[in-house]
């Protein structure tokens, strides 16, 4: 059975899950599915179409599911999928896609702080944190274990490649390959992130790898295009990790960003 404080305003389409929580002066609006055991503090806003999972915990004044800020909408149904475990901090707001042919999509066991935004047609991936007002510009790609600083602002169209990492109040105008630095405005490549690989589990002689990677790219002297070339020729080459930063990068649309 769900609990739901009398001053709840629900929608009859919207489908509660069981054993959730539902505090003062929330509203679920039409289109909303809702997991199990999930918890709104009070006065959430969840808009749909939005289908969200299990264990998902609300504070105060988050909203869920707005419609997109693009001008270009024209009012057509559009959608957001949520993952299981994620916590959505104070005012924290998640449009959904500004198409019907599109998705904006969240996965588990992320930490959203205050005032983050995840804009329009965004797709974020697990266990990433993003720091108070941490802000993503529509169709912003967020790979598995990325960290976002506070005040941290992505230009649409930018992705982060797993386990990067962001310092407080940067710039990011171009894409941040997987396991590296980025901070500044604009930003800059400044290492590679030893303690989040280290914290993570990743093995150090990966460690090591990722590291003569990051020098090859950032520190040798040579342009992306031939320090790619000196990745694919490397010994660690058919590492997974250092294969999966040669195809991000190969596979960059706006450029990565620079030392």
């Amino acid at each position: 059975m769900a609990t739901i404080h009398p001053t709840a305003v629900i929608d009859p389409s919207a489908e509660i899950g069981e054993n959730v929580v539902i505090g003062p002066y929330c509203v679920l609006g039409s289109g909303v599915q809702l997991g199990a055991d999930s918890v709104l503090h009070s006065h959430v806003v969840l808009t749909g179409p939005a289908v969200i999972g299990e264990r998902n915990t609300f504070f105060p004044h988050s909203c869920i599911g707005g419609q997109t800020q693009d001008l270009k909408y024209a009012g057509e149904p559009t959608y957001l999928e949520i993952g299981h475990d994620n916590v959505f901090r104070e005012c924290v707001t998640v449009n959904r896609s500004d198409s019907a042919e599109d998705l904006t999509r969240i996965g588990s066991h992320g930490n959203f702080l205050a005032y983050s935004h995840i804009a329009h047609d965004c797709q974020v991936g697990d266990h990433v944190i993003f720091s108070n007002n941490g802000t993503l510009a529509g169709h912003v790609t967020v790979e598995d274990h990325v960290i976002l600083g506070g005040l941290t602002a992505i230009h649409q169209f930018c992705r982060l490649g797993t386990h990067a990492i962001t310092g407080g109040c940067s710039k990011i105008v171009q894409d941040v390959p997987p396991y590296m630095i980025a901070d500044g405005n604009p930003a800059t490549i400044r290492g590679f992130n030893k303690i989040g690989l280290e914290r993570n589990g990743l093995a150090g002689a990966t460690r090591d790898a990722i590291s003569e990677a990051y020098k090859t790219l950032f520190r040798s002297g040579l342009n992306t295009s031939q320090a790619l070339d000196q990745l694919r020729s490397s010994d660690s080459a058919e590492l997974p990790e250092i294969d999966r930063l040669i195809a991000f990068i190969a596979t960059s649309d706006r450029g990565i960003i620079r030392s």
